[in-house]
């Protein structure tokens, strides 16, 4: 996630590179400059044909393609949303789960409640890694041998946790209506690994997107046989901005539809993963490990 301030300067605004979606799509822009520019030279003939293209059905189209990118890209940032939502709700779970887990097992010392919640402290790296496909170095520093042998799998760092909280509950003799408040927690910590699987294995259609990419070059690569006869040698600079606009347009909707990778513009899972662990262990009174810091404004 970049971590730019959200009113920066003009200077920023205007030529920083940094959180920018060119270093993605400037080959494209490029290119298509390039390609006005040899339009104007050759007055818009092609192989001795004369290409002759009006404005308005450019128009009209781009008009109908701003539209269709503006809900692609709703639907993409939806699905950024709620992922994010997701990861807020983790921590608050995790957050009650420690609270009840201090309130309800006050005999334990500090080991057995470390033993206790090393499922809930991995948890969130487990999700993490899960979301992401690549098993990651366990961030957890006080996990044990079981917990670490699980880190792909948070359904299973999960049903651990469900299996200590039971067994401590039942050396406790815990009320059964205490134990079900536990329990609804844990339940909700599971819906959010099921919200975080719906998000990863429904991407958008493909033959949406894959139309919406066709459209977006053909409409970029014919949009200088338009122009030519109008505004001339400007028509490689009102390409160029109208490339940025509707290629940076499609290439920002690919990378916030996947919200779980690590492109600038994603969910930092490393960095709320660490958030969720240092919440946890406040609450117990552990020693804290540091915030993850952003990386040259990119926090991940």
């Amino acid at each position: 996630m970049i971590t730019q301030p959200q009113n920066p300067s003009t200077r920023v605004l205007l030529f920083s590179l940094k959180g920018s979606i060119i270093p993605v799509i400037w080959r494209k822009v490029l290119f298509t400059t390039l390609l006005s520019s040899l339009v104007v030279a050759t007055h818009g003939t092609l192989y001795h044909y004369k290409v002759t293209l009006t404005a308005t059905p450019f128009t009209l189209w781009g008009l109908t393609l701003a539209i269709f990118l503006g809900f692609r890209n709703s639907a993409a940032y939806q699905r950024f949303w709620e992922a994010r939502t997701l990861w807020g709700e983790l921590i608050i779970s995790a957050r009650n789960l420690t609270r009840q887990v201090q309130q309800y097992f006050p005999q334990l010392d500090r080991d057995e409640r470390l033993y206790l919640l090393q499922p809930l402290l991995a948890y969130p790296y487990a999700l993490r890694n899960f979301l992401r496909g690549v098993i990651y170095e366990n961030a957890n520093r006080i996990a044990d041998d079981e917990v670490r042998r699980h880190m792909a799998s948070p359904a299973l760092i999960l049903n651990m946790l469900g299996k200590r909280v039971t067994e401590y509950a039942r050396l406790s003799r815990l009320d059964p209506i205490l134990l079900a408040q536990m329990d609804a927690q844990l339940n909700q910590l599971s819906q959010v690994h099921g919200g975080c699987e719906r998000i990863k294995s429904t991407p958008i259609p493909y033959p949406y997107i894959l139309m919406l990419h066709r459209i977006v070059h053909i409409y970029c690569f014919l949009l200088p046989f338009c122009l030519v006869d109008s505004i001339g040698w400007l028509t490689p600079v009102a390409v160029c901005i109208l490339a940025y606009t509707f290629f940076g347009l499609d290439a920002l909707g690919d990378q916030i539809a996947d919200p779980f990778g690590t492109e600038p513009n994603d969910l930092p899972l490393d960095a709320m993963s660490r958030n969720i662990e240092i919440a946890v262990l406040e609450i117990i009174a552990e020693p804290l490990p540091p915030a993850l810091q952003p990386e040259e404004g990119v926090l991940l």
